[in-house]
């Protein structure tokens, strides 16, 4: 195990070093301008997910008798404005209504948006600006109906600096964001590890490498070769981008804080990235190990490619079903596990779960490594067991 480390090491050194010392490296720098349709995909899908999410509920804390005209009230508007255009309604039964108990529930219930206490001829709205800002009007309106008068009816405000429903909203923003980000570079990057091995293939480099060092270790040094080339790149792209961020003044307090902090955050983000790679690029050696051709590339790497959109989509769509079986499915599955597990670390704050996903998707990485180095024995190097088989018969029959 420790010479096929140290052996890793020379090939990632040798191929780290030819790659950031090319002239072609420049160039590979500025593909993260050409992506932009991603990015718009992932823009339209991230706002589909923020409509499902941003259902609102209200909750009544009124006496029961004008807590069920209110009600009844809103199913007779819904009906003619649609249900979507009027806040869902909750009644809270025994609940006391004061300010404190208010604030309390906001922050412990993350399914309420906020709560209207009071009286319908003087209600009070609480919760965060932007909600209370955005369904005041509507509130107003089903007071009014509810009451049957002409007089219009004033709500007080109160506003908390945050309910347990926006933190929510918030923080699947930034579970999208890190998705967003762990795929658009994945796609970006993953791929030139397949054209770094069929290139050497193609020279019989390869092949004088297999001679003198066990193929896993090529492998493996081929991997973090290229990974180490994507952080050099991401370390440079976030570079420039946290300076023109600085220059045109952007207000960082607005962006919503990952439920496990930012420092947390960032490294597992690049933790994260690092398995989606590795992951993928392991696959890829694959692929390259079968492929004898350029051709034969592009139609064997065409299915991970598309593969690669269907995980992303798996993993996108399940962010607001956290623990749901759609969810874990999205956890469990190598390929999805990233993905799945940022959005989490987003929307949750215990850290050791995450572990445990870097250890199951570092296990699942070693087996397609393993596969991958016994079908380039078998495709290129023409050794293994069927090659020793094909020998032999060869022998005995004197063909």
């Amino acid at each position: 195990m420790i010479e096929t480390i140290r052996a890793a090491f020379v090939i990632a050194r040798r191929d780290f070093t030819a790659i950031i010392f090319s002239k072609s490296f420049f160039f590979f720098l500025l593909g993260p301008l050409f992506p932009i349709g991603i990015i718009i995909v992932a823009g339209g899908l991230g706002s589909q997910v923020a409509r499902d999410i941003d259902n609102p509920v209200i909750g009544v804390a009124l006496n029961p008798a004008e807590s069920e005209i209110l009600l009844t009230t809103r199913t007779r508007l819904s009906s003619s404005l649609g249900s979507k255009s009027l806040p869902e309604l909750v009644i809270l039964n025994d609940f006391s209504g004061d300010e404190a108990d208010i604030i309390a529930k906001l922050d412990r219930e993350k399914s309420l948006n906020a709560i209207l206490s009071g009286s319908l001829a003087k209600p009070v709205l609480t919760g965060s600006e932007r909600d209370v800002s955005k369904w005041k009007g509507k509130i107003t309106l089903l007071a009014e109906t509810a009451l049957s008068q002409p007089a219009p009816v004033e709500i007080k405000t109160r506003f908390v600096s945050q309910t347990g429903s926006s933190s929510e909203r918030d923080r699947l923003m930034t579970a999208q964001g890190g998705q967003a980000i762990l795929i658009l570079l994945t796609m970006i990057l993953a791929g030139m590890v397949l054209s770094n091995l069929v290139e050497e293939k193609t020279n019989k480099i390869i092949e004088i490498l297999a001679a003198a060092i066990p193929m896993d270790a090529i492998f493996l040094g081929k991997l973090f070769a290229m990974l180490g080339m994507a952080l050099v790149g991401i370390a440079v792209w976030t570079t420039v981008g946290l300076s023109i961020t600085l220059l045109v003044g952007f207000n960082w307090n607005a962006v919503p804080s990952p439920a496990v902090g930012w420092p947390m955050f960032g490294l597992l983000m690049v933790l994260y990235f690092s398995m989606a790679y590795l992951l993928l690029g392991s696959l890829f050696l694959g692929i390259g190990a079968m492929a004898t051709t350029v051709r034969e590339v592009q139609t064997l790497s065409m299915p991970v490619t598309m593969g690669q959109l269907l995980v992303f989509f798996l993993a996108y769509s399940s962010i607001t079903k956290l623990g749901e079986p759609a969810e874990w499915f999205a956890v469990l599955f190598p390929f999805s596990s990233p993905f799945a597990m940022i959005a989490r670390a987003a929307q949750m704050d215990n850290i050791w779960q995450h572990g445990l996903a870097l250890i199951w998707q570092a296990l699942f990485t070693m087996v397609i490594i393993r596969f991958s180095v016994m079908l380039f024995r078998r495709n290129v190097m023409k050794s293994g067991q069927a090659a020793r088989k094909k020998s032999l018969f060869a022998r005995v029959t004197g063909k």
